[in-house]
């Protein structure tokens, strides 16, 4: 009886010590993660860079994007679709990794569109317009002018604009920032600072709710 007394004690204190281990290497983890989040956001939230949505909200949203990346287009679409079902809840802030040829020019559009509060129309405009001017083989950047005339834009004051040399700031502090954060493809996404585990839409979704649901 003894014997068993004993075992059955052993055993209890083999299940508690693991249970506490596990507790304990569970919230290292998550301060981990808390102070790399905390150390990211101040990296990721530059000011200046085009915003959508609720100032204020309790979500952000960092996306690192190339204009020619065909999977940046894919992802647009399911991003708004994230907002829409969250009104107010969420914000999303963009930054630029213009990895492939030709999208450095992309970018510059944009910034100079930004100066008419065009940059999401054209930044609409590109990804619906991508397959026609941004072949990985054969990139005709220069393509994409053909299709901003649909929009109520200044083309002439957007062809000076994109020279000035503010933009050119901004495509390097980007790329310096996505060097320092690991960002080697895109899109790459950031909620709270926290980067995804790994890629796919359920993944930025999941986040997205484990951040929404802490506001709660």
């Amino acid at each position: 009886m003894n014997k068993k007394i004993i075992f059955i004690s052993a055993l209890s204190i083999v299940i508690v010590l693991f249970i506490s281990g596990t507790w304990l290497y569970k919230s290292t983890e998550s301060l981990k993660q808390q102070e790399l989040a905390t150390a990211n956001i101040s990296i990721l939230n530059r000011i200046d860079a085009p915003t959508k949505g609720n100032p204020n909200a309790k979500v952000t949203i960092v996306e690192f994007l190339d204009p020619a990346c065909g999977t940046c287009a894919k992802f647009h679409p399911f991003v708004a679709n994230l907002m829409a079902e969250n009104p107010g809840k969420i914000r999303v802030i963009v930054r630029y990794a213009p990895f492939h040829q030709g999208s450095d020019y992309m970018v510059k559009i944009l910034e100079a569109a930004r100066v008419q509060k065009k940059f999401w129309d054209v930044l609409e405009v590109m990804f619906a317009t991508q397959s026609q001017w941004a072949s990985h083989s054969d990139p005709q950047p220069n393509k994409i002018w053909n299709h901003l005339g649909k929009l109520k834009l200044d083309t002439n004051k957007l062809g000076r604009d994109l020279n000035a040399t503010k933009i050119n700031e901004i495509i390097r502090r980007d790329l310096r920032d996505a060097q320092t954060l690991n960002v080697t493809k895109t899109p790459e996404f950031f909620v709270n600072g926290r980067p995804m585990p790994s890629f796919g839409y359920q993944q930025l979704n999941d986040l997205v709710n484990e951040e929404l649901a802490k506001t709660n």
